[in-house]
């Protein structure tokens, strides 16, 4: 069995880190190994947009040894933008190896609501699986509730199911 490694930069609970790698254990049918990373962020912070550059983040991830696993996640807590978009939840290379998924918009707090660690970490889980879902090589799916399903807002997320649909699992499984 393949592993994928699941890398945290910054403060993620235990708890929260091993129900992300339960459910992406179950649904890739891998193991997961956690690591700890470490990184100098400030390299990557743009002062005139006040976040951190997803494109260059996403490629030193892509940059780190692959050693035991096939695929590598790593989790943020920091406001991640792309140079076309305002700000992303996460990113991955599409058939690639390195995904990365930011915490950091899915906080009930940054909205102005009553925090709720629950919906966080189904948030968390929900975005680590869509962008391991472009890692296996799926685009967005039009499937209103599938996993793969295109988020602009975290509502978006809220709506969707913690799972793929048919089609996209069938192509999983090709």
């Amino acid at each position: 069995m393949q592993n994928i490694s699941l890398i945290s930069y910054g403060y993620f609970d235990k708890a929260l880190l091993d129900r992300i790698a339960e459910n992406i254990s179950q649904e890739f049918q891998s193991q997961v190994e956690l690591r700890e990373g470490h990184l100098d962020l400030s390299l990557y912070y743009d002062p005139g947009r006040r976040q951190y550059n997803g494109t260059r983040l996403l490629e030193v991830v892509d940059k780190l040894p692959l050693e035991s696993s096939y695929k590598i996640l790593a989790l943020f807590n920091v406001d991640l933008f792309i140079p076309i978009l305002t700000y992303i939840f996460g990113q991955a290379y599409l058939g690639g190896k390195s995904g990365i998924v930011s915490s950091y918009r899915l906080r009930n707090e940054l909205y102005g609501l009553k925090q709720d660690d629950k919906l966080l970490a189904g948030r968390i889980i929900k975005v680590c699986l869509h962008e391991l879902g472009h890692m296996h090589g799926l685009v967005h799916c039009s499937q209103p509730q599938c996993i793969m399903r295109s988020s602009t807002y975290v509502e978006d997320i809220d709506l969707k199911e913690r799972y793929f649909c048919g089609e996209c699992n069938a192509k999983l499984c090709e």
